[in-house]
């Protein structure tokens, strides 16, 4: 994860994504609860949603016409819509934000919702009052449900995740094929992992799942052509075909 060390100065300071920035407006808009399924019972993690528009360029568009309002109000203003794909510390926003808190997982738990949701950040050269919101104090407490949880170890402690074995990582991220060991703790997921979500007490109605996605058989069988045109506009584009066919096979334990 190059792109990590590559952004440390931009993480740390919003105006290298901005100049000028001023105010950062932090979002948090939930995904379906149901697990995105193959006919024959294979998965993908729920913030994939199947084959619908990849989220980055859905929020950026339903988090427009905040932009617009803000130009109205601020003519000579500069607005930009970050989704997690920018170098920018969403989480610790959105917690200062009131959004929610950072749980032993690292994800931002909302109260009441849980973590199946996308996190936005509006930042704007407009001179915008801080809102009311206080910092949400809810944590975790003593549940350390998600630790044990995660099928390969990545969360080794609380707050603490090692990438290198993360399924999600591994899954999607990395260029390299699956390690051998990996096929058998994908429970037959093989893009993402919400293994730490689903045992997050915060999180319910996470058994259903939702057949959306062609069978692992005729993904197996698409040529890039066929993949481009069923897969282009969603979040399974980035990573290509054979990287998915490879997390497939590991998934059935053929690799």
């Amino acid at each position: 994860m190059d792109w990590l060390e590559r952004g440390v100065t931009a993480r740390a300071d919003p105006s290298r994504l901005l100049k000028g920035c001023k105010s950062i407006i932090c979002l948090a808009y939930p995904y379906s609860t149901q697990k995105p399924a193959t006919p024959d019972g294979f998965t993908t993690a729920r913030f994939t949603e199947g084959l619908t528009e990849d989220y980055h360029s859905r929020l950026k568009r339903l988090a427009s016409p905040i932009v617009n309002i803000i130009q109205k109000a601020f003519p000579e203003s500069k607005s930009r819509v970050c989704v997690d794909s920018a170098p920018l510390l969403e989480r610790p926003y959105a917690l200062k934000a009131g959004i929610g808190f950072i749980g032993k997982n690292n994800m931002l738990i909302v109260p009441g919702h849980g973590s199946f949701c996308y996190l936005v950040e509006v930042l704007t050269t407009a001179p915008l009052e801080a809102g009311t919101e206080k910092a949400v104090h809810e944590g975790c407490g003593d549940c350390d449900q998600c630790l044990k949880a995660c099928p390969t170890g990545a969360l080794s402690a609380p707050f603490l995740l090692d990438s290198r074995h993360c399924l999600s990582y591994l899954t999607i991220e990395s260029r390299n094929p699956l390690p051998p060991s990996a096929g058998q703790k994908m429970n037959r997921c093989f893009f993402g992992c919400d293994a730490c979500q689903e045992a997050c007490p915060r999180n319910r109605d996470i058994t259903q799942t939702r057949v959306c996605l062609p069978s692992i058989q005729e993904i197996l069988k698409m040529e890039e052509q066929e993949f481009r045109s069923r897969f282009q506009k969603t979040v399974f584009w980035r990573t290509g075909v054979e990287k998915l066919k490879s997390n497939i096979l590991a998934a059935m334990g053929m690799e």
